[in-house]
């Protein structure tokens, strides 16, 4: 894929239409340096919402993981696996 077609799909790539003005104007002119700095510019933030986006998984993952403990906590209680005296609050957890 050449340089022009890539300029081209940089919507896909999460850039506005302003910036992919900028860029082929820049490609055009030749002004590589300004060029690079706004795609490494766009990089960065979508590296930002990469990493925004992780840390909603990691914390989905926590919420299932608790829910799933909490059922079979619950699953164990019920089939008499634990005697209610004798669940301290450490074991709920």
């Amino acid at each position: 894929m050449d340089t022009e077609k890539i300029l081209e799909s940089l919507s896909d790539m999460g850039c506005n239409e302003k910036e992919i003005s900028f860029m082929k104007k820049m490609y055009e002119e030749g002004d590589t340096d300004t060029l690079l700095r706004d795609l490494r510019k766009c990089r960065c933030h979508l590296m930002d919402e990469l990493h925004d986006s992780q840390k909603k998984v990691d914390n989905m993952d926590f919420l299932i993981r608790q829910i799933q403990k909490e059922k079979k906590f619950r699953r164990d209680l019920w089939q008499n696996k634990y005697h209610p005296a004798k669940i301290s609050w450490e074991q709920k957890r």
